[in-house]
């Protein structure tokens, strides 16, 4: 039997693939662990400096495994949450490729994601309200933040799907594809990021994600905090010099 989650290692880029294309990529817990052994490799490898989470046999993922919920199962971690992920997205960056459907948790783990690329075949959509469910798994808290705040309710509130088109029409997408460029695409991408200094995408990272939630009047302290640690870094000085050198850095991440 095919392992449920595959991982391959292209130089710094890790590409995390959900394996169960017989059940559109449905997560179960076996997912869910999967998923969170390859992202917590991930953070602890220095030499993988982006990652890519896509989905085998044409489909990102349809969302949570409803067979395995009728059996008692939650498809979650306790460190992570659904997918083993949602709840503890990796500091390093991740990049969502996306064919075909991602809906429900499919969605909130596309959602976790700091870049997304979709090729014109994908449709988006937190469909849980037609089954009774609330999208408890990072959508709704993440959507109003990714699209406009009247959009991201309807899709809400009446479960209706969203097609790769208007996605990148209202900027939720990094890039769009032809059918069957996502993954090819996101890690040409997930490259472009890896070749940057790896402290300073961290800290950038960290600073995108947290600052909307800062008090505008400590922004720039909290800024200082995670930006200064970086500018007195081997790697800020390597940076210079490569520039004045006229050559690649080469990153020590420290």
């Amino acid at each position: 039997m095919s392992a449920p989650v595959l991982v391959a290692d292209e130089g710094p880029v890790r590409v995390i693939t959900i394996n169960r294309p017989q059940a559109r990529n449905a997560v179960d817990l076996a997912v869910a662990e999967g998923i969170e052994r390859a992202v917590d490799t991930y953070e602890e490898t220095p030499s993988l400096r982006a990652a890519v989470i896509t989905g085998a046999g044409g489909t990102f993922c349809a969302g949570m495994d409803l067979k395995g919920f009728l059996r008692g199962e939650r498809p979650s971690t306790a460190r992570s949450g659904f997918a083993g992920l949602v709840e503890r997205p990796p500091s390093k960056p991740l990049i969502a490729a996306v064919e075909g459907y991602a809906l429900a948790g499919g969605f909130e783990i596309v959602l976790a994601c700091d870049l997304i690329v979709a090729s014109e075949s994908a449709v988006f959509a937190l469909p849980e309200v037609a089954r009774g469910l609330v999208a408890a798994g990072g959508g709704l808290l993440r959507l109003q933040h990714r699209l406009p705040y009247h959009l991201a309710m309807e899709l809400a509130i009446t479960g209706r799907r969203l097609s790769a088109a208007d996605a990148a029409a209202h900027g939720l997408l990094n890039r769009l594809v032809p059918e069957g460029g996502a993954a090819e695409a996101a890690v040409e991408l997930a490259h472009a990021v890896a070749a940057n200094g790896p402290l300073a995408v961290a800290a950038s990272k960290k600073i995108m994600t947290q600052s909307a939630y800062w008090p505008p009047e400590q922004a720039f302290d909290r800024q200082r905090e995670i930006s200064e640690p970086v500018r007195s870094s081997q790697d800020a000085i390597e940076g210079a010099r490569a520039f004045t050198e006229k050559r690649a850095p080469v990153w020590q991440g420290r």
